[in-house]
């Protein structure tokens, strides 16, 4: 992995030679999820992505986003080259209305410093900005307040409890260290089921301090100071929006994929539109 090319591709190439820390971690974080999308557009693109770090790490590098198996990847690969006690482990995202569990479809971090754990990660779409201490607490980041606490359905985990206005109820995981490995069956799934919700919905979000951007097929939205929302009228006006909103110019994507990309949203918006 080229570190400083993906350290300048997040706008810190200054980080490069400084020693490992709370404060470079947070900054390291926060400019990740500022200027790298969480995005599964490639699905959509019809091209298949494995969940090996250094190929997220290549097309973050060159420009995409991903979701948490290639952020969260990419990110543990970049942060162990400077330095960083890093430590993957086997998550599940709780969507609303489901039961919390270990279920794999999400990739966690956590840091080891010498003044102590955090969690971190940047997969989790309109979630955290920056990283949290693994300490029992509230906390708020801009418009979200988070509750982390130990797990009830991981004994030795812990618990992330997201904000009422976020897109999922909550994450868990366990303490034990994990294996990319550990998620191949369900990158599987979650990238060609019918029924995941990468299949059934292209969503883009890109968090800041002040809020977070969600495109959710055609469907613009906004949760910060102020909430605003609208939908996206045409193909130039889609890919601007990815671009200008999201950090994604999708200069690897042809004029003929960008024609088949808008048909299909444009297909699925319509379905969605009549229920």
């Amino acid at each position: 992995m080229n570190v400083a090319a993906y350290l300048a591709r997040i706008g810190r190439a200054d980080l490069l030679d400084v020693p490992p820390s709370a404060d470079h971690l947070r900054e390291l974080h926060a400019a990740h999820v500022e200027r790298v999308a969480y995005e599964a557009l490639e699905i959509w693109l019809g091209r298949p992505t494995s969940v090996d770090p250094e190929e997220s790490a290549a097309r973050i590098i060159g420009g995409r986003g991903g979701y948490c198996y290639h952020l969260n990847g990419a990110f543990s690969a970049l942060a162990v080259a400077l330095g960083y006690d890093v430590t993957r482990h086997v998550g599940g995202v709780q969507n609303r209305g489901g039961a919390p569990g270990i279920t794999a479809n999400h990739l966690v971090l956590t840091v080891r410093l010498p003044d102590g754990d955090w969690l971190v990660d940047l997969g989790l779409g309109d979630a955290l900005h920056e990283p949290l201490p693994l300490v029992e607490g509230t906390y708020r980041q801009g418009p979200f307040e988070y509750g982390l606490r130990p797990s009830e359905v991981a004994p030795g985990g812990w618990r992330l409890d997201h904000d009422p206005r976020g897109s999922f109820a909550g994450m868990d995981f366990g303490p034990a260290p994990a294996e990319m490995s550990a998620f191949l069956e369900k990158h599987h799934e979650l990238s060609t089921s019918p029924e995941s919700g990468f299949v059934r919905t292209a969503t883009v979000q890109r968090r800041d301090a002040a809020g977070v951007d969600t495109l959710r097929g055609l469907v613009l939205s906004r949760i910060g100071e102020h909430e605003t929302r609208m939908t996206v009228a045409g193909q130039a006006d889609y890919f601007a929006v990815l671009a200008d909103v999201f950090g994604l110019p999708m200069t690897d994507v042809s004029p003929r994929e960008r024609e088949k990309l808008w048909r299909k949203l444009s297909e699925a918006h319509e379905r969605w539109l009549t229920g």
